[in-house]
């Protein structure tokens, strides 16, 4: 059965204790680890250097499997069977699905259902579902968790399952107070929103749920000014579960470590670094392991933690894990590197700006970086875009062509992407 939420850190460590032996016992059974875990002592998993001594798994060494290889030499064959694939949430790369047997549902929606009373959303309310429904989890598991927590759920689904302006009608018409979905699509609908006169700062939203991309502050600053609601990001990987939520705005993820074993280490040395410290995260799922038993599983982010840090309520017990909002995104134009990032949170910063598109492109033979971007309605557009053209120039040392479009042409254009492609590289 799902936990209950631990009511002390000790208790935690329990739990870790406990769930490690089978987490290794279980990789043992398969042939994918065959000679890789004969050194480890189950009797000293608590011993540091012992723990160390396991492999950091990544996602190239399963890319590198076919996949009668992985289904076959990775994969275990549970006692109550296979409920469900889920796809990997990569972004490069062929993706992987992963079996999940029905106990590993059970504990992942558990996983997810917390988030709800982690963000402050009380039961007897109602969320509007704006993520993906389809091979990638998140959608659906979000909207099935809900009604566990005791919320009621409109299965939306992005733009390309139930186009925006249906989506802003239905949020009209059914008054949730929670909206949840990618932040890239909740500034799209508002900005789509502002198009057609609607302020979305007078619906009945209070909550705004994030995931699956990065919550910079500019973005969750113009979230909240445009919705008039507060925002909640959270986080999780395919490969473990939702993993955890904010109980504060920025504060970063408490997360859920009975179910979770997390590690930050330095990527260099794959030792442990301090708290505060900026490394990557490896985690090794306790409880939803039935199929694919990962261990010390390398996910890419790089993030800080804090194992004790201050707060009200029963999510305090949890430590907190940030991002550090790394990104190797970049446009390179006449010898400066744009990182988008950065530039995003810049033009976001702007008030008088709604949405945008940075792209690149060749103009009798000239490299130029041309950015549209649309203004809001009591702005004069002429004066925007000059001043932007040059806070643009004066910040990173480009002088950027500024288009002014009508409210409402980024957001058609945007409609049937599942990420917003404001970055696009168009040079001949």
């Amino acid at each position: 059965m799902p936990l209950r939420l631990p009511t002390s850190r000790d208790e935690i460590k329990d739990i870790q204790r406990n769930r490690k032996w089978r987490a290794v016992d279980q990789a043992r059974r398969v042939p994918f680890y065959k000679g890789k875990l004969d050194n480890i002592d189950l009797r000293k998993l608590e011993d540091p250097n012992v723990w160390r001594k396991i492999p950091i798994l990544d996602k190239e060494m399963l890319r590198n499997l076919s996949d009668q290889e992985f289904y076959g030499d990775f994969c275990l064959t549970p006692a109550d069977g296979i409920a469900e694939y889920w796809r990997s949430g990569g972004s490069t790369g062929a993706p992987l699905f992963y079996p999940r047997s029905f106990t590993d549902v059970e504990y992942t929606l558990a996983s997810f259902a917390r988030t709800y009373a982690c963000t402050g959303c009380a039961q007897g309310g109602a969320a509007h579902v704006s993520f993906p429904l389809g091979i990638h989890p998140v959608g659906h598991l979000m909207a099935r968790a809900a009604g566990l927590a005791g919320i009621a759920a409109n299965w939306a689904g992005s733009g390309a399952t139930t186009p925006s302006r249906m989506q802003l009608e239905l949020i009209q018409r059914l008054k949730p107070n929670i909206w949840m979905g990618m932040s890239s699509y909740g500034l799209h609908l508002a900005n789509l929103a502002e198009a057609q006169g609607i302020d979305l700062a007078e619906s009945s939203v209070t909550t705004i749920l994030c995931s699956a991309e990065p919550l910079s502050d500019a973005k969750r600053t113009k979230l909240a000014r445009q919705w008039g609601a507060q925002v909640r990001d959270t986080f999780g990987m395919t490969e473990a579960g939702l993993m955890g939520a904010e109980d504060e705005a920025g504060q970063g993820f408490r997360v859920w470590s009975d179910m979770y074993l997390m590690e930050v280490l330095d990527p260099a040395t794959l030792e442990p670094v301090p708290e505060d410290e900026v490394g990557t995260l490896v985690v090794t799922p306790l409880w939803t392991n039935n199929v694919t038993p990962f261990l010390r599983w390398s996910s890419g982010d790089l993030v800080t933690w804090r194992e004790s840090v201050d707060g009200a309520g029963p999510f305090s017990v949890f430590p907190i894990l940030r991002h550090a909002h790394r990104t190797t995104g970049f446009f390179k134009i006449r010898g400066i590197n744009l990182n988008h990032t950065e530039f995003e949170d810049f033009v976001f910063q702007n008030v008088h700006i709604n949405d945008f598109k940075a792209e690149l492109v060749t103009t009798r033979d000239l490299e130029n970086l041309q950015i549209s971007v649309e203004v809001r309605r009591e702005a004069e557009s002429g004066a925007v875009a000059a001043e932007f053209q040059e806070s643009v120039k004066n910040t990173f040392g480009l002088t950027p062509v500024v288009i002014v479009l009508d409210r409402g042409t980024l957001a058609k254009e945007f409609e049937s992407s599942v990420k917003t492609p404001r970055f696009v590289d168009r040079r001949l």
